[in-house]
């Protein structure tokens, strides 16, 4: 078989032009599914109103925990069972990380002025239980129906930034947080 020699320009053209259109319909028609987290990514704001006290009484601010990743529960001093497989999911979370576990930070944000049981913050070590000086912190947690329900997270800098679905999927949870304390440089 004899290509005259049109034939063989126009086949050179072709095999040189080829990569730019395939390149072009890439960019133009095709795109790659992205990376979807599990959390809602929230409007990133710093947390106002951080003064409050433990569950004790004793002062503590929101500050000294900055440098670290914080997941957050927000609700009453009577934990129901929701409310304490919340906790329970927070615990083994942060215990999944690994060697990354000292990053992060467990708080439950106490919204009424009850006592916690004993026997569930013994089941907790580290569990920090603080109440807010104003009622009107917790406010700055976004929920459609109720707070209690999602599992927050406040990033090392301080600011509200994630939150995660109720109910709270742990896999979902454990990738997200993974994927964050791997991409981070700081807390």
């Amino acid at each position: 078989m004899q290509l005259s020699s049109r034939s063989k320009f126009l086949f050179l053209i072709g095999v040189f032009l080829m990569p730019a259109v395939a390149a072009y319909l890439a960019y133009a028609g095709w795109r790659p599914a992205g990376h979807s987290n599990y959390g809602d990514l929230l409007k990133v704001t710093p947390l106002q109103q951080t003064a409050g006290s433990t569950f004790d009484g004793h002062p503590f601010n929101l500050d000294a925990l900055r440098g670290k990743w914080v997941m957050v529960h927000v609700g009453p001093a009577r934990c129901d069972a929701a409310c304490a497989r919340q906790l329970y999911l927070m615990r083994q979370t942060r215990i999944a990380q690994g060697k990354e576990q000292d990053r992060i930070e467990r708080l439950w944000v106490m919204t009424d002025s009850g006592a916690p049981d004993t026997q569930l913050l013994q089941a907790h070590p580290g569990l920090h239980v603080w109440r807010p000086a104003d009622a009107g912190f917790v406010t700055q947690f976004p929920a459609a129906q109720d707070r209690a329900a999602h599992i927050y997270l406040v990033d090392p800098l301080g600011n509200l930034m994630l939150r995660f679905p109720a109910p709270v999927d742990p896999k979902g949870m454990m990738k997200d947080l993974r994927l964050l304390l791997k991409a981070s440089q700081i807390g």
